[in-house]
C-alpha cells in the first residue's frame, strides 16, 4: 500500500482510538488533507483512494490542480484554508467549496457579491485571532460576534469558526476559547487542529482537521 495511505490509515485509527477513549457518541471528525506545495501526482493516491476533503492556500495554484479534477470528481471538496486576498475571491469562489479564513468586512462583501454572480455559495469558517498576532489572519475575539451579524446580512453561508494557536502556547487555551464562541453563535462546525495537536482539537468537538505534514510528509 502506499505510504500515504499508510499515514492516512494511521491517522484515522488514532482518531477512532481518541473518540472512543473520550466516550462521545455520533461524531466523526472531517480530515481536510493539506495538499499545499504537493503536485497532483503526490495527492492522487488519497484521491483514488477515495478521500473527499483536501485544503490548498494559494488561489492559483489551486485552479491549476484542481480545476480538471473536480470536472471529472464531483465529491472532491476542496478548502481553502489560507490568507484569501480580495482580489482573489472572483477565481476563489469558483474553485473552493469551502472558505476558512474570512477575517474582515471588505473580504466578505466580496465574497457576498460574487456568489451572487455565478449563484454558488461556499461554506464559510469565521477566522478568529486570539492574540491578535500580526503574522497571521483573524478577527479579534472580542469583535467576533459584530462580525458574524455583519456577514448574516451579507447572506454568507457561516457554519463555522477557525483559529490558529499561537506556536509557543498551550493550543488547548484557544480550541476551548473558539468552542464557547461557537456554541455562543449557534454554530454546528469547528475548524482547528493541525498536524501536530488535531488529537487535541478532537477532545474540544473539532468537526474539520486540517492535516497536510502528517499525510503527505514534510514540504521541501
Amino acid at each position: 500500500m502506499h505510504k500515504i495511505i499508510d499515514n492516512f490509515k494511521n491517522i484515522q485509527n488514532q482518531i477512532n482510538s481518541k473518540i472512543s477513549e473520550l466516550k462521545i457518541n455520533n461524531y466523526i471528525p472531517n480530515i481536510v488533507a493539506v495538499s499545499k506545495t504537493f503536485n497532483i501526482t503526490h495527492i492522487n493516491p488519497l484521491i483514488d483512494y477515495g478521500h473527499e476533503h483536501f485544503g490548498e492556500n494559494k488561489v492559483q495554484e489551486a485552479l491549476n490542480k484542481w480545476s480538471d479534477i473536480k470536472i471529472k470528481n464531483h465529491k472532491i471538496k476542496l478548502h481553502m484554508v489560507g490568507k484569501l486576498q480580495t482580489n482573489k475571491v472572483k477565481h476563489a469562489i469558483k474553485i473552493f467549496d469551502f472558505i476558512h479564513s474570512v477575517d474582515n468586512l471588505k473580504l466578505a462583501q466580496k465574497i457576498s457579491e460574487e456568489q451572487k454572480k455565478i449563484e454558488k455559495k461556499p461554506k464559510i469558517f469565521l477566522q478568529v485571532n486570539f492574540e491578535n498576532e500580526s503574522q497571521k489572519s483573524g478577527i479579534a475575539s472580542t469583535s467576533i460576534f459584530d462580525f458574524y451579524t455583519e456577514c448574516v446580512k451579507l447572506n454568507l453561508d457561516i457554519i463555522g469558526t477557525m483559529c490558529l494557536p499561537p506556536i509557543s502556547k498551550n493550543p488547548e487555551i484557544y480550541f476551548s476559547k473558539l468552542k464557547q464562541i461557537n456554541q455562543r453563535l449557534n454554530l454546528l462546525e469547528l475548524s482547528m487542529g493541525m498536524s501536530n495537536d488535531y488529537l487535541k482539537a478532537i477532545e474540544y468537538s473539532s468537526t474539520y482537521l486540517r492535516i497536510g505534514s502528517q499525510i503527505f510528509g514534510e514540504r521541501s
